[in-house]
């Protein structure tokens, strides 16, 4: 039997924390843990994250950071990071332990199903869905988990201040074995996507990617992200 560890970091989250943390819970085959690391949140988030049943911890802010200190001690087989925002599928364990079952997978991520209605919608899926399954890159809101023997032969995600899960990825390719995109589907909110429009935010991101891998300063990529969110 497969167990679990899954890392929700938070800021101010407390309208979604406890949904994330429940859909993680809602693993009946598998023994799962479930760590908050909150980064200094001045609402409920922590009193939600406590009341929904997770583990909750405290870091300075900083996602990459926090998912670290989350998997610091883990001993559980496979470790699973989770966006406040996101909600796991119900199965979600059998998904990942059948995938390790099954072949050379190391790890992977999900397909996304965006709380949002619209032909449009769709279409971001599918863009997401193609660069995680054909490209295997994964970030952070397809729920990206990991062989926990993996993660720490690779010293956890790079302490970066913005495309922690893209580094993460990359390294991941380089490893002997296979990343998986299973089908979920993971239910992940609109919400950054609404504030800036899909257009808009995904050229953003195209724009910080490729900037990065032509050698940007990470520090200057994050808070030109972090002043036009």
């Amino acid at each position: 039997m497969t167990s679990f560890r899954v890392v929700i970091p938070t800021l101010n989250e407390e309208a979604r924390v406890a949904d994330a943390v429940r859909s993680a819970r809602c693993a009946p085959q598998h023994a799962v843990r479930v760590v908050v690391v909150d980064g200094g949140s001045t609402d409920g988030t922590i009193d939600q994250a406590r009341a929904a049943g997770a583990d909750v911890r405290f870091s300075e802010p900083g996602r990459a950071r926090q998912l670290n200190i989350g998997a610091a001690d883990a001993i559980e087989d496979c470790l699973l990071f989770l966006h406040a925002d996101c909600r796991l599928p119900p199965g979600w364990d059998d998904q990942i332990a059948d995938a390790f079952a099954a072949g050379n997978v190391i790890a992977g991520g999900f397909r996304q199903r965006i709380d949002a209605r619209g032909l449009r919608w769709r279409f971001l899926e599918w863009g997401n869905g193609f660069r995680g399954g054909v490209l295997r890159s994964l970030y952070g809101d397809q729920a990206m988990f990991v062989r926990r023997d993996v993660f720490q032969r690779l010293d956890g995600f790079p302490e970066v201040p913005i495309l922690e899960d893209w580094l993460l990825s990359r390294s991941l390719r380089a490893e002997r074995g296979r990343m998986a995109l299973l089908p979920g589907p993971l239910a992940v909110s609109a919400r950054r996507w609404e504030r800036q429009g899909i257009v808009r935010q995904t050229l953003r991101n195209w724009s910080i990617l490729w900037r990065a891998r032509r050698g940007a300063d990470l520090h200057e990529l994050a808070r030109e992200y972090r002043n036009v969110r």
